[in-house]
């Protein structure tokens, strides 16, 4: 099969197109024909070498985590889908590869694409959407009537956070360009603050919950927001001990990752606010869930550009640029 492949860890290194044999399918996974792979920061941090401390990954590697395509085999022990249906995911951790023409996902981590979505619109869901429920739904327990800080509105994360806020009952804070505000507002945004000319600290007061996806600078400031007992969740580090002792890190990345967040967590102890990191995992219940949602036609998918599979660097630059609105996609087939 034809994949991109990562044969060394480098800064900005280009993926090769290489022919590979198709992966080997475990008892309880399914076959998936990529039609389509959606494009996130995270492929290019593991390129990077930026996670090697958390995902050891072995090399050569084929990157991507978001997939839609059609199942064409099944493992043994494989009874929720059959040869032919369409489908979603994310590629669970160490199964990584939707830059290909085959991935192997796990029974557990799949769900049925959503009937109205096209296999690009579905490839653009499962990571961003499965963060943005695991942050608001999982971690906050966001409820109606509550306040909520969604950082970066119109990236991928942000367009689905606020839909899903709003979906929840929450009245929604966000942060974008004056450009992109329009997008943001049409998606349910409250309050719009324009980043380039606004603090958003001079703007927010007493919220129950942020969604941090920024840098150091603005995880600080975003304490400041919250009120007595509000909950700060950030997907853009530091990692916390107990995301440590979830991943099943050594003893020593443990350590790091104390020692990294030890600042964070001691000033948001300090003003009785929850500190908490989130690295999203695959979990195809809570995708069939996100599926309802997309069905009912209460959430829609935001798309920026789609590239052709051999463009996939090209996409990957793209997605680094950071100006992307919503999600960056390949169409493979």
């Amino acid at each position: 099969m034809k994949a991109f492949v990562l044969g060394q860890y480098g800064k900005k290194r280009p993926l090769q197109l290489a022919d590979m044999p198709a992966p080997e399918l475990r008892d309880d996974e399914v076959l998936v024909e990529v039609h389509a792979a959606g494009v996130n920061l995270l492929d290019s941090k593991i390129r990077d070498g930026e996670f090697k401390l958390i995902l050891p990954y072995r090399l050569p590697l084929v990157l991507g985590h978001d997939v839609a395509g059609v199942v064409v085999k099944v493992g043994p022990r494989v009874r929720q889908f059959k040869l032919g249906d369409e489908v979603y995911a994310r590629a669970d951790d160490f199964r990584i590869g939707t830059f290909a023409e085959f991935v192997p996902v796990k029974e557990a981590s799949l769900a049925l694409k959503p009937a109205g979505l096209t296999m690009e619109e579905a490839a653009s869901v499962p990571l961003v959407a499965l963060t943005a429920w695991q942050a608001l739904v999982e971690k906050a327990g966001l409820k109606k009537g509550q306040k909520v800080f969604i950082q970066a509105g119109s990236g991928g994360v942000g367009t689905f956070a606020i839909q899903l806020a709003k979906q929840l009952g929450a009245t929604v804070a966000t942060t974008t360009s004056a450009t992109n505000a329009a997008l943001v507002k049409s998606l349910g945004a409250d309050v719009v603050i324009d980043y380039k000319t606004q603090d958003f600290e001079d703007i927010l007061r007493d919220y129950d919950v942020v969604l941090n996806s920024q840098d150091g600078k603005t995880l600080e400031k975003s304490l400041r927001v919250l009120k007595h007992g509000g909950k700060l969740i950030t997907i853009s580090g530091p990692p916390d001990p107990e995301f440590g002792k979830e991943s099943g890190a050594p003893g020593f990345v443990k350590l790091v990752m104390r020692l990294l967040s030890a600042g964070i967590r001691r000033k948001a102890k300090s003003r009785g606010v929850g500190f908490s990191f989130l690295f999203m995992r695959a979990n195809g219940s809570q995708l069939r869930e996100i599926t309802r949602l997309f069905d009912a036609g209460a959430v829609r998918p935001v798309i920026d550009r789609v590239f052709p599979f051999e463009s996939t660097n090209e996409a990957l630059a793209y997605v680094e640029a950071g100006r992307a609105k919503g999600k960056v996609v390949i169409k493979v087939k």
